[in-house]
């Protein structure tokens, strides 16, 4: 299957990542196998933490998503 560089730059798919492949009722999906965090308690919060080296998680830029989003919209 070949992915647009353009969707695997946006979606930070690189030579290894792996994917998970469903049908539902729009078309076929592509989501990320990610482990999940560990949870650490650090006072009395408990605090979210990854279990993927850093060089495996997706560099993602929260303010860029949000500004593309708002931008979909006239």
């Amino acid at each position: 299957m070949v992915i647009p560089a353009a969707l695997r730059d946006r979606a930070s798919f690189g030579p290894g990542t792996e994917l998970e492949v469903t049908l539902d009722d729009f078309g076929i999906r592509l989501e990320r196998v990610a482990s999940p965090p560990r949870l650490v308690k650090v006072g009395r919060r408990l605090v979210a933490r990854p279990t993927a080296p850093a060089e495996l998680r997706a560099a993602v830029d929260v303010a860029q998503l949000i500004e593309e989003e708002r931008n979909r919209w006239p």
